[in-house]
């Protein structure tokens, strides 16, 4: 619980950081980036940023998506949220509304007829929100981009963030645009875009 001092009170230990359970020292004790976290939890038992720091920290660990499966694209972006690829597990889940997604994964070929539904959803979507184009017809048309009915890219409809090439690309791709649009969001930031 605590250590006697000569006057029989309990006094705390020292802090000493983070200790790994399995070593007993504190993590990353040669680490200078972890020597510093550790030290200031030990000093003031808190930690000091800035609030555009942590909301990017926040905003990028957590994002929604809204799933906009036009065509076969669709099911290569449904495997990302399955147990294989568990896209949970880097903060990005789906979600069926548009109010309370971030990011809006355009997945298959993008007619001229679906182009105003997909104006409409984004405009619906909150500030700060992104836009990943998955797969070669969402891209620039693809297999069908000669075709009359078909728009040449969903960035001449929406401004597009991240482009995962492939036809269909796989979900792993996804995953990495995924990862690649949150790494973008920590360099950016969030709060003046």
């Amino acid at each position: 619980m605590g250590l006697n001092d000569s006057s029989g009170t309990l006094v705390a230990p020292k802090p000493k950081g983070i200790i790994d359970p399995n070593t007993g020292r504190p993590v990353g004790e040669d680490d200078p980036f972890f020597l510093e976290i550790n030290n200031e939890l030990a000093d003031k038992g808190f930690l000091v940023t800035s609030t555009e720091a942590l909301i990017t920290w926040a905003r990028s660990g957590s994002l929604m998506f809204m799933t906009f499966g036009l065509a076969c694209c669709a099911v290569e972006m449904i495997h990302t949220s399955m147990p294989r690829y568990d896209s949970e597990r880097f903060g990005v889940a789906p979600r069926a509304s548009p109010r309370q997604s971030d990011i809006m994964i355009v997945a298959g070929t993008l007619t001229n007829k679906m182009a105003p539904a997909l104006r409409k959803v984004y405009d619906q979507m909150p500030e700060p929100r992104y836009v990943i184009s998955m797969g070669s017809c969402a891209n620039g048309g693809g297999y069908y981009h000669y075709s009359y009915s078909v728009v040449r890219g969903c960035d001449r409809i929406v401004p597009v963030d991240i482009y995962v090439p492939g036809c269909p690309p796989s979900a792993e791709a996804l995953l990495y645009g995924i990862l690649l649009l949150q790494k973008k969001i920590r360099r950016t930031g969030t709060i003046e875009r």
